[in-house]
C-alpha cells in the first residue's frame, strides 16, 4: 500500500513539495524558475537613499550656478541660477585647472595600474605559492595598514629632497605604487576564486610561471582587479595630503589646484563649488562608463565562485 493510497487527495494537495526527481530523472528545485519582485516599501527605501546620496552633488551644481552674495542669504537656493558657465570659467583660469586635470590623470592611472598589477602578483603569491615565512610577511603587510600615513610625511619628503624630485609628479606617484590593502584584497579574492588545480593543470601542460599568471591568474582576478582599480584610481585623484607637500600651484594636481581657489579676504564660495564640480566630473564620467561593467564583473565573479 503506497502513501498515496493512506493520504486523501484534499490532504495530498496540501502537501508542501520539498523537491525530488521528475519524470525525466532530474532533480526539481522548489520555487526553481519563480522571479522576487520587490514591493512598494522597496522602492521607496531606495528613492529615499538616492536622494541622500545625490544631494551632496546637487547642492554643488546649486551653488556653483550662484553669486557668492546669494550664497549668503537665508534662506538658501534651492534651485540651478543662472552663473553656472560664468563660475566655472573663473575657477578654470583661477586655478589652473588644465594642466591640474592633465597631472592628475597621469597620477591617478599610473597608481592605479601600477597598484592593481603589483597586488595581483603579490596576492597571487600569498594565496597560492608555498614560499618560507609566507604567513609572516602576509602579517607584516597587513600590519603597515595600522600605520597612519601622516607619521611617513617626514621621512618620505626628504628622501624624495635627496633624489631631486621636489615638485615632480614622481614623487606622489611611487610611494603609491604598492597597495598593502590591495595585496590583502586580491589575495583574499584569489584563494576562493582561483582553484590550485587550474595552476596544476597549466603547469603540467609546461606552462612558465609568466604565462600561468598571465592566462590563468590575471582572467580568474578579473573581477577583482576591476574593483580594485576603480577604488585605487578615486583615492589617488582625491589625494590631497602628501600631494600638497610635494607639488606645488605650478605643477598641480586637481586637489592642490582647488585649494588656491576663491583666496581674497572673503572666500569666493561660488568659484570653489565650481571647481569641486570641475574635479568630480571626471570621477562621475567613470563610473558612467565603467560602473556596468565592474558591476558584471562582479556578479560573473560570484557566479563562478
Amino acid at each position: 500500500m503506497t502513501t498515496s493510497e493512506l493520504t486523501p487527495p484534499q490532504v495530498q494537495d496540501r502537501v508542501p513539495d520539498k523537491g525530488g526527481k521528475d519524470g525525466s530523472g532530474r532533480r526539481r528545485i522548489m520555487g526553481a524558475g519563480k522571479q522576487l519582485h520587490a514591493g512598494p516599501l522597496t522602492y521607496v527605501v531606495l528613492a529615499v537613499f538616492a536622494a541622500v546620496s545625490l544631494a551632496p552633488l546637487l547642492w554643488t551644481v546649486v551653488a556653483a550656478s550662484r553669486t557668492n552674495q546669494r550664497l549668503a542669504e537665508t534662506p538658501p537656493p534651492l534651485w540651478i541660477g543662472g552663473n553656472l558657465f560664468k563660475n566655472l570659467e573663473a575657477a578654470w583660469e583661477q586655478g589652473g585647472l588644465g594642466t591640474a586635470m592633465v597631472n592628475s590623470t597621469i597620477v591617478a592611472s599610473t597608481i592605479t595600474v601600477g597598484t592593481v598589477l603589483f597586488s595581483t602578483l603579490a596576492g597571487f603569491a600569498f594565496a597560492k605559492l608555498r614560499f618560507r615565512f609566507s604567513n609572516l610577511l602576509l602579517l607584516v603587510t597587513i600590519g603597515t595598514m595600522m600605520i597612519p600615513p601622516q607619521l611617513a610625511v617626514v621621512p618620505l619628503y626628504l628622501w624624495m629632497s635627496e633624489l631631486g624630485w621636489s615638485n615632480q609628479l614622481q614623487t606622489v606617484i611611487l610611494p603609491t605604487l604598492v597597495s598593502a590593502f590591495g595585496t590583502f584584497f586580491m589575495r583574499q579574492y584569489l584563494v576562493q576564486a582561483l582553484p590550485g588545480e587550474l595552476i596544476e593543470a597549466a603547469r603540467v601542460d609546461g606552462a612558465s610561471s609568466l604565462r600561468v599568471v598571465w592566462h590563468v591568474v590575471f582572467p580568474a582576478a578579473r573581477p577583482a582587479m576591476a574593483v580594485l582599480g576603480l577604488l585605487t584610481f578615486v583615492m589617488a585623484w582625491n589625494d590631497f595630503l602628501w600631494p600638497i607637500i610635494a607639488l606645488n600651484q605650478q605643477n598641480p594636481t586637481v586637489q592642490v589646484a582647488l585649494n588656491s581657489l576663491g583666496t581674497g579676504y572673503v572666500p569666493d564660495q561660488a568659484v570653489i563649488m565650481a571647481g569641486a564640480l570641475l574635479g568630480t566630473l571626471p570621477l562621475l564620467i567613470a563610473f558612467l562608463l565603467f560602473g556596468k561593467q565592474i558591476v558584471g564583473g562582479i556578479m560573473q565573479g560570484a557566479i563562478k565562485g
